[in-house]
This record gives C-alpha cells, sequence and structure tokens, in this order.
C-alpha cells in the first residue's frame, strides 16, 4: 500500500501547515467539453480580482504569505508558489487556458480561493509519496525540457522512490507523474499557510473533491495533513 508522508523535517520549518489531499480513483478525465471548462476557468479568473485589493501586487496578503515562505528553504531563483503564477497572470489580462479536466478544475478552485493547487497520476508513483527536504540528487525533468535538473539540497519537494514530482513545493512539476487525459487515479492537493484561512481552506478543498466527482465520476477520499496527522494512505 503506498502513502503520501509530509516528513519532520517540513514541520519544522511549516509547523502549522496543512496540506489537503484528495485520492480519486476510476475517474474519467477524458476532454469531452473544452468551452464548459473554459468558462468555468473564466468565471474563477473575476472570482480571483476579490483576492488582489492592493494595487502593489505583491502586497496583497495571499501573494505575500507565500513569498515569506518561500524564504525559509532553498529555492530556484525566481521560483514562486503556483497560485502567486496564476493570479500574476489574471492580474495583467492573461487569460488561463484549458488543460485537461481535472487541470482545469484544480486551476478554478486555485483561482476562486487564492491556494495553491495541484494534481498527479497515481499510476506513475514509484513508492511512497513524500513531502519533504530534498537530497539534491534527486531526478526531476519538467515540462518543456528533457533534461533533469535537480532540486538544491534543503529545497522543499514531493518526491517518491524514482525523483522529485514538484520543485520549491508547488512551483513547478515532473512530466513523469503529471495528470493526463488518461489518468484514472489521482493525488489532488492544496496547501495552507495561513491558518487564519482555515475555513475557506476546508471548503475548497470539500469543492474541490465534489467538483471533480460531479464531472469526472469516479470515488474520492479527503484527508487534511497536520503535524499532529502526518501521513495518508493512497491506495
Amino acid at each position: 500500500m503506498k502513502k503520501f508522508i509530509v516528513e519532520d523535517d517540513f514541520w519544522e520549518l511549516f509547523p502549522t501547515a496543512k496540506i489537503g489531499v484528495v485520492i480519486f480513483q476510476n475517474i474519467d478525465n477524458t476532454v469531452k467539453n473544452p468551452d464548459e471548462y473554459q468558462e468555468m476557468l473564466s468565471h474563477a479568473e473575476e472570482q480571483a480580482l476579490q483576492h488582489l485589493t492592493d494595487a502593489e501586487f505583491s502586497s496583497n496578503e495571499v501573494i505575500k504569505v507565500w513569498r515569506d515562505a518561500f524564504q525559509k528553504f532553498k529555492t530556484k531563483k525566481g521560483a514562486r508558489s503556483s497560485i502567486e503564477a496564476l493570479l500574476k497572470r489574471v492580474h495583467k489580462g492573461n487569460h488561463i487556458g484549458t488543460i485537461n479536466p481535472l487541470v482545469d478544475i484544480y486551476n478554478s478552485i486555485s483561482l476562486k480561493y487564492a491556494l495553491p493547487c495541484g494534481g498527479e497520476d497515481i499510476d506513475t508513483f514509484v513508492g511512497d509519496v513524500r513531502l519533504t527536504k530534498a537530497v539534491g540528487s534527486e531526478d526531476f525533468v519538467t515540462l518543456g525540457t528533457d533534461k533533469s535538473e535537480p532540486p538544491y539540497e534543503g529545497e522543499i519537494v514531493y518526491k517518491d522512490d524514482e525523483g522529485a514530482i514538484c520543485r520549491c513545493w508547488n512551483w513547478r512539476e515532473a512530466v513523469r507523474t503529471m495528470l493526463t487525459e488518461n489518468t484514472k487515479n489521482a493525488f489532488l492537493c492544496m496547501e495552507l499557510v495561513d491558518d487564519s484561512r482555515l475555513p475557506e481552506f476546508e471548503k475548497a478543498l470539500s469543492e474541490l473533491a465534489k467538483l471533480v466527482q460531479d464531472n469526472l465520476g469516479g470515488t474520492f477520499k479527503t484527508s487534511i495533513l497536520t503535524i499532529d496527522n502526518k501521513e495518508v494512505s493512497i491506495y
């Protein structure tokens, strides 16, 4: 049985963080109606603007908390949280395009609630998945390249026995485990560093799970990992 484990070296840096996980089985992620998902994303872009009330982009709290978090570990120069990347595009008036249903759904939830969301194909995992500090030698190949760019030693990463799955916590993911139209079993995650937003976080996680099931079928289980609840079985 595979597990997702958040290691102690992560909790030492972020003792109050929450990692929401939704494990989906037997979904249908094939693209059937891209216009429907584009509409979902467009609506989420409008909702995202409510989180950007400060004229100076980096001063908005939903951006600032992640800038501060990324200061606590070694990161690649210029690396930003996934939610900052999404919100920056919206802030500049650049629309988010569709990729596949799962990614479109988690991007829409991410925008609506200004929380980082991500997802991976469970069937590509090798051994347990861990959120931890990198050793620095983990294999990592991201979209648009065929060259491995290992994380820095001490960088926060998601990893399995084969290598890094996502670098700089939630900055960029590996091609090896990414969600595709062929994905049947999915690992979706949502991350919280600002404890004052816990009610929104719980609502967003629940909405994410419901949207996926309503649109793609399958079964799911939801968990929130904390310093007192550090692991969950994947299947």
